[in-house]
């Protein structure tokens, strides 16, 4: 995703007098695009494809954009059941 995008989204922000925005892809952003978001005085969070896939698992409580496959039980011994006494 290249500076002409994000710039076009700023633009629209000012638009509707908005201050921040984030703008999500799945591809990634050129350093054009990051130096551009990152130089100017709207607050523009940049999400590539990677950060999202990071957040879908970060939060996969909330099942945005995943599906639980397999689950596992992690057991630890009890050492009571064990123990002398």
């Amino acid at each position: 995703m290249g500076r002409p995008e994000i710039q076009k989204f700023v633009g629209a922000l000012m638009g509707k007098r908005a201050k921040k925005g984030i703008f999500i892809t799945t591809s990634s952003f050129s350093k054009e695009a990051e130096a551009y978001a990152s130089s100017i005085d709207a607050r523009i969070v940049l999400i590539d494809g990677n950060r999202l896939a990071e957040l879908m698992i970060d939060y996969i409580d909330y099942d945005v954009g995943v599906t639980t496959v397999t689950t596992y039980q992690l057991k630890r011994v009890d050492s009571d059941y064990f123990g002398n006494g």
